[in-house]
């Protein structure tokens, strides 16, 4: 399967291919989860595949640059972000709100790049344990995956360094609120000289994202991808698609978040002209920075994608100021993205 360049064909490939092989998978993760034993873990992990199903869906796109592999790159994708998305919900649903919880469990998603590591007791700092091997069996897909791949050594760095700092994220982003700001900003100073010139909060969205891991693992599933390659994927990604994928993502839930009295990145731009800058920006960034990677056409449509999906949701038309910013992205994206915009609200709506 040739990785579309185009948005008719990756919507076609989207609908009967992708997307069937992603659901399937789901079902059977679905299917574990319902005999996990502790109520709380399997009502957290029942959870996290109901209602963000969609995390999934759009990671699986990347199984296109896996060529005739896709089914593998999408089985890898499906397990790692439903680690993902399940340890989210225990870490946003936890009493203790304690940073050795969170890091423990968030050692599954380093293990789960790390074939050979010895797994561990990812639960020995919460009352919940008993999960039936559910997180475990999600951590080994990921492994036999990786383990295939002739080419995982040239990107076993980049992966854990990606993985690295989406870990460090969810600790200091989940723990008691008069602490966070402080973490997370000791944490972007420590990497603030590697960085281009950015915020705390546009860092900390940056490496939120997981997109980064599955355009890599796609990748290796080409005997020719290199060292050299990966660098190259991993500069594009992070900061700026990743930065893009999340910011959106955090645009569109604020007033949800004010209510839920959750951190939310964009709350902290100086106003809203601030903040539709800055996102524009991260836009014309990802776009510049993908054009040197094969199949730049793409990736391309992929950042296209991302404002198209979010802003076609609902939540935008009822924030105001977000329909603005989204009118702004909307026209600097252009006519494929206006055109992906139309098509994501339709299948919303008839969804």
């Amino acid at each position: 399967m040739r990785a579309p360049t185009h948005f008719i064909s990756m919507t076609t490939k989207m609908i009967l291919r992708t997307q069937p092989v992603t659901h399937s998978y789901l079902r059977q993760w679905k299917e574990r989860a319902n005999q996990i034993p502790d109520p709380e873990l399997k009502c957290q992990a029942l959870a996290s595949i109901e209602a963000k199903t969609f995390h999934c869906e759009g990671g699986a796109l990347y199984g296109m640059l896996a060529g005739d592999h896709y089914k593998e790159a999408i089985r890898f994708i499906v397990a790692y972000q439903t680690i993902s998305d399940y340890l989210d919900n225990l870490c946003d649903r936890s009493t203790s709100q304690n940073p050795e919880d969170f890091r423990a469990l968030h050692e599954s998603m380093l293990h789960a790049l790390t074939p050979e590591t010895p797994l561990s007791d990812y639960y020995r700092f919460r009352q919940e344990k008993d999960d039936g091997g559910y997180l475990a069996a999600l951590v080994q897909t990921c492994r036999d995956t990786l383990r295939s791949l002739p080419q995982y050594k040239v990107a076993a760095g980049a992966l854990l360094e990606l993985a690295g700092v989406y870990c460090d994220l969810q600790v200091y982003k989940h723990v008691t609120e008069s602490e966070r700001l402080p973490r997370l900003q000791t944490w972007y100073d420590q990497h603030k000289a590697s960085l281009p010139e950015m915020s705390w909060y546009e860092f900390s969205a940056s490496a939120g994202s997981t997109l980064g891991i599955f355009c890599i693992v796609a990748y290796l599933f080409d005997p020719s991808t290199s060292a050299k390659r990966v660098e190259d994927i991993k500069k594009a990604y992070f900061p700026w698609v990743q930065g893009l994928h999340i910011l959106l993502d955090y645009l569109i839930d604020q007033d949800e978040d004010l209510e839920g009295r959750d951190l939310n990145f964009c709350a902290f731009y100086a106003d809203n002209d601030r903040l539709s800058e800055r996102l524009g920006y991260f836009y014309t960034q990802a776009q510049q920075s993908v054009a040197r990677l094969p199949h730049a056409g793409f990736h391309h449509l992929i950042n296209r994608g991302l404002l198209s999906i979010y802003l076609a949701d609902r939540k935008v038309s009822r924030q105001k100021d977000v329909r603005r910013i989204a009118r702004d992205l909307l026209r600097l994206g252009g006519l494929q993205t206006m055109f992906f915009y139309l098509h994501c609200v339709v299948y919303r709506r008839l969804s």
